[in-house]
């Protein structure tokens, strides 16, 4: 149970400090600052709790490390069950710190963008992303510097992508803001579990060729 609560802390982190930058914040610091919160959550997390769980946060990166055989089937049902209900309390805590639950950093695509480009932009950024964190924490990658390589990853994808679908590149993201306020976001929501489960499966598949080609 303690890597399965650790990745309930994590993901509650990663969604009330980025969610939680966007909503209350976002006026003032914009999307490269928002962009940050979510980098900066991650990078902080892996130390805090790699230890324990591995760092998931995210049932895209936990589907890639299955994949390739770094998780359990039954480890990686559960890691994935923590991390959305750590998603629901971190996007709870947003919604009572501003008083509502509409608004809440939902994912959707944006104006101007039609839904193939959004989901299209979800599979190129998390296979990114992924393809970051297999080489970030490979064996023959230096020690102790996964986390700064796998959190600036992250803000880079936010800075490229939210005005595109506002970046998920993580279902359980997604999923809490979007039910805790069914507007578009849930109307959407199949693009932003699809999506980044896609592109983390291609990630999960390329990165095993490279590394058997070494």
């Amino acid at each position: 149970m303690k890597k399965y609560f650790a990745e309930l802390i994590g993901t509650m982190v990663l969604v009330l400090m980025g969610c939680g930058s966007a909503v209350i914040a976002g006026g003032a610091i914009g999307n490269v600052g928002i962009a940050l919160a979510f980098g900066l959550s991650v990078l902080v997390m892996v130390y805090a709790i790699g230890p324990i769980s591995g760092c998931h946060l995210n049932p895209a990166i936990t589907f890639a490390m299955w994949i390739n055989k770094k998780i359990t089937g039954k480890d990686s049902l559960l890691y994935v069950l923590f991390q959305v209900i750590g998603a629901f309390i971190g996007i709870g805590i947003v919604a009572a710190i501003v008083g509502h639950c509409d608004g809440l950093a939902v994912n959707s695509v944006q104006s101007g963008y039609e839904v193939w480009q959004g989901a299209l932009t979800e599979v190129v950024m998390t296979f990114i992303f992924l393809m970051v964190i297999f080489g970030a924490t490979d064996k023959t990658a230096p020690n102790g510097f996964a986390g700064i390589a796998i959190g600036l990853a992250l803000t880079l994808i936010h800075i490229a992508s939210i005005p595109v679908t506002n970046t998920s590149v993580n279902p359980a993201r997604s999923l809490a803001p979007a039910i805790l306020d069914g507007g578009v976001g849930l109307s959407q929501i199949w693009i932003f579990i699809l999506a980044p489960l896609v592109g983390a499966g291609i990630a999960a598949f390329c990165w095993r060729a490279i590394k058997n080609n070494d």
